[in-house]
């Protein structure tokens, strides 16, 4: 008789192998047909230049701009524990040129954020958070960017981008792929420092007020209807 589980370890190391083999070329092909236009960039060089650490946050459903265009900087990202979505992403987000590292805040969190911590004690270090992400609630923010820019000095950049063309899938958030041969618009925001001392609850409108800007500039930079 087989064995569920037996099974179920099988397909999620066949769905992790397969993943690992077309995610990366899948990813190049959809957004490196592309035409990318890139507005406040600048914001992430000078930090990097006056020796400061970055965190960029993007809300979840729009996160594959921020991650396609940043690729192959061995900049850090943070992919969650649950197998095999999770590992998929990871092994992707390495072969793309990322340090990925592995945890969210319902599982694996603690040493996830510790890890986030030391690497941005590091400066010039820049690490890319969905702060709504990996579960929701959708656009808003949890405690773990504005905690570490306090524990850490970092400065805050917020991201959004979005395509001209695009799919879009539904589960807890509305997540978007883009298509190939459009046009991609890619934000960054003005940087938002966090003193150690900030009122938890302000900083997190503050971040809150300025992702929602950026993405209905964005929105509005490729002629998207709200969906």
């Amino acid at each position: 008789m087989p064995n569920p589980k037996n099974e179920r370890r099988l397909k999620n190391r066949f769905l992790v192998w397969l993943g690992e083999l077309i995610g990366p070329p899948a990813l190049r092909f959809l957004y490196n047909t592309n035409k990318w236009e890139f507005v406040g960039k600048h914001y992430i060089e000078d930090q990097i230049k006056s020796g400061k650490s970055i965190i960029i946050a993007s809300w979840h459903g729009t996160l594959l701009t921020v991650f396609m265009g940043l690729a192959n900087k061995n900049y850090f990202g943070m992919a969650g524990n649950h197998h095999p979505e999770a590992e998929i992403i990871s092994r992707v987000g390495r072969k793309l040129g990322w340090k990925v590292i592995r945890g969210s805040s319902t599982d694996g969190g603690k040493e996830a954020y510790e890890k986030m911590i030391r690497s941005l004690k590091t400066p010039g270090s820049v690490f890319a958070i969905t702060p709504d992400g990996p579960q929701g609630p959708a656009k808003t923010p949890k405690a773990g960017a504005i905690r570490a820019a306090q524990k850490t000095g970092a400065i805050i950049i917020p991201a959004a981008g979005q395509s001209t063309k695009r799919w879009s899938f539904k589960n807890w958030d509305i997540f978007y792929l883009a298509k190939p041969y459009g046009k991609i618009i890619q934000l960054f925001g003005e940087p938002i420092i966090i003193n150690k001392n900030d009122d938890f609850r302000t900083s997190v409108e503050k971040l809150k007020t300025a992702l929602n800007n950026l993405e209905k500039e964005a929105n509005a930079r490729v002629r998207m209807e709200k969906e």
